[in-house]
């Protein structure tokens, strides 16, 4: 039979609907320890890191497997797709279109023995559907109905690889909520590269994408992907409290908590706007989880401007933070900004956020002690335990079954894991 090995620095829906439409064309999955016919590599080029690390899988495929296909899908595809098509091993170059065509471009390379750039001009580009029927885990599914960006903020090279805002039309999010609700799936997380925009050049909006699958039969709980400040209105805020299959985590983008970095970030909000946003929040959904993203040591930051930000980090009181070192991108402004952060330093200070964000989780959780909370069971613990996740992502362990949803009481807690009894 014929072999399929991918490999995502960042596991998507992407990578998943590409390795579906191998297994649809009769390929089989396998281990990495194993021999593949094809080797799927989809690539992330939001840091110099993720480039490195997927061109190094690259040339390990390359020389440990040199009969072999290699397809390298995604964001670096996109920007560096001819220098990628160099590399030894590599049949198909795709960027972010055209991945439904991903077999028939393979197969194409290797029966007429040559090498494919099927990457094509982001303007004018439409979104692309790519439908997953099995997901990770088998309780929660990522359904993406947004993509691309314009916001072009000065650290990120995103605008760039993904082109311009297109969203999956609403007729198409209902039938796609169905579906993933008729294969089982109890939770959607809905996500998109800006899912702010969603609608954008149409009469639907995001509140309308966002009601359409929680209204949808047999979708139990909704989550939302990463969201911009400045959507957070209050009819914002009080339409999601209105949904009671509307899960209380909301992670709001933020990076930085000076406003002198955030202007050199072009954020297009101060850090007034973003607590006041939190706030807003907070007042329609008292027992919600804020999650949000830092970046530490941006071109020209200094001790005092830090500062700022890990007060304001604290003053916010985040339920969990995901901290990370500035990263030069070649062709954005910021990378040819004066005053570049030494990497050391970069890392103090990404050290002490997360450091603090250990903190803010752990109380976080600890909060929760004696409270009641929904808990959607993913996986068993061993013991007749099993694990899942309440409506603010707090990983929670109990006597349950995985697949199943029950009222929790929280008893105690080991760092950011807490530990419940079911209540009846």
């Amino acid at each position: 039979m014929r072999c399929a090995r991918w490999r995502s620095w960042a596991r998507s829906s992407d990578t998943e609907a590409m390795l579906e439409s191998f297994e649809r064309a009769g390929y089989a999955a396998v281990s990495m320890k194993d021999e593949a016919d094809v080797y799927l590599v989809n690539t992330c080029t939001v840091t110099g890191t993720g480039d490195q690390k997927s061109e190094k899988l690259i040339r390990r495929i390359a020389r440990l497997h040199p009969g072999s296909a290699i397809v390298v899908a995604g964001c670096l595809a996109q920007r560096n797709a001819e220098e990628l098509l160099q590399m030894d091993g590599v049949r198909v170059v795709i960027g972010v279109q055209q991945r439904a065509r991903v077999v028939e471009l393979t197969e194409q390379a290797v029966s007429q023995d040559r090498r494919i750039n099927a990457v094509l001009p982001l303007k004018g580009a439409e979104f692309e559907a790519l439908f997953v029927s099995r997901h990770e885990g088998k309780t929660r599914a990522t359904m993406k109905i947004q993509e691309g960006c314009d916001r072009y903020c000065t650290y990120c090279i995103i605008p760039s690889v993904r082109g311009p805002v297109r969203s999956m039309p609403l007729c198409e999010v209902q039938k796609e909520a169905q579906r993933l609700a008729d294969a089982g799936y109890r939770e959607i997380v809905v996500t998109g590269i800006h899912l702010a925009s969603y609608g954008r050049g149409s009469e639907d909006t995001l509140l309308d994408a966002i009601r359409a699958v929680h209204d949808t039969p047999g979708v139990a709980r909704v989550r939302m992907g990463s969201l911009e400040p400045k959507v957070v209105t209050e009819d914002f805020a009080r339409s999601l409290s209105e949904m009671p299959g509307l899960m209380r985590q909301f992670h709001l983008s933020m990076q930085s908590g000076s406003d002198a970095v955030l202007k050199r970030m072009h954020r297009r909000y101060t850090s007034a706007e973003y607590y006041a946003a939190c706030e807003t929040l907070r007042r329609f959904m008292p027992d919600c989880a804020i999650t949000t993203d830092v970046i530490a040591g941006f071109p020209g930051e200094t001790e005092a401007e830090f500062a700022e930000t890990l007060a304001f980090v604290e003053k916010v009181g985040f339920a969990r933070i995901h901290a990370f070192p500035y990263s030069r991108r070649s062709g954005t402004l910021a990378d040819r900004m004066p005053d570049q952060v030494d990497e050391g330093k970069k890392h103090v200070r990404t050290n002490q956020l997360i450091e603090l964000g250990n903190k803010l989780e752990e109380n976080f959780v600890k909060a929760l002690i004696g409270s009641v909370q929904s808990v959607l069971f993913e996986q068993a613990a061993g013991d007749g335990l099993a694990e899942g996740y309440t409506g603010q992502y707090v990983r929670v362990r109990a006597q349950a079954q995985p697949n199943s949803i029950h009222s929790v009481r929280i008893v105690r807690t080991e760092g950011a894991l807490a530990f419940g009894e079911v209540v009846e």
